[in-house]
């Protein structure tokens, strides 16, 4: 299955590599694409478990769906994710 998720906190290519190497990561997810214009992650996915996995992997790295709570910490988390991405992209 595949799908596309509005996430926060999206702001560049560092953001982007972050949650394209995370993901992939994942057992039983693959074609991992982002777009930044639209604040989105597009990936295929086996199953809903697998799915939830991604959910909850997004908001740990702080990168929450559109509708989650997005307090400083998750923003804070962002920020983190992004320099990872920076330096390793």
């Amino acid at each position: 299955m595949k799908i596309t998720l509005e996430i926060q906190n999206l702001k560049c290519g560092g953001c982007a590599n972050t949650i394209m190497s995370k993901l992939s990561n994942i057992e039983n997810i693959s074609d991992v694409t982002i777009n930044n214009e639209a604040h989105a992650v597009s990936f295929s996915y086996k199953n809903d478990k697998t799915l939830l996995e991604a959910k909850q992997l997004l908001h740990k790295i702080g990168y929450p769906i559109v509708g989650e709570k997005n307090v400083l910490a998750t923003k804070a988390k962002s920020f983190v994710s992004c320099a990872i991405g920076r330096m390793n992209g």
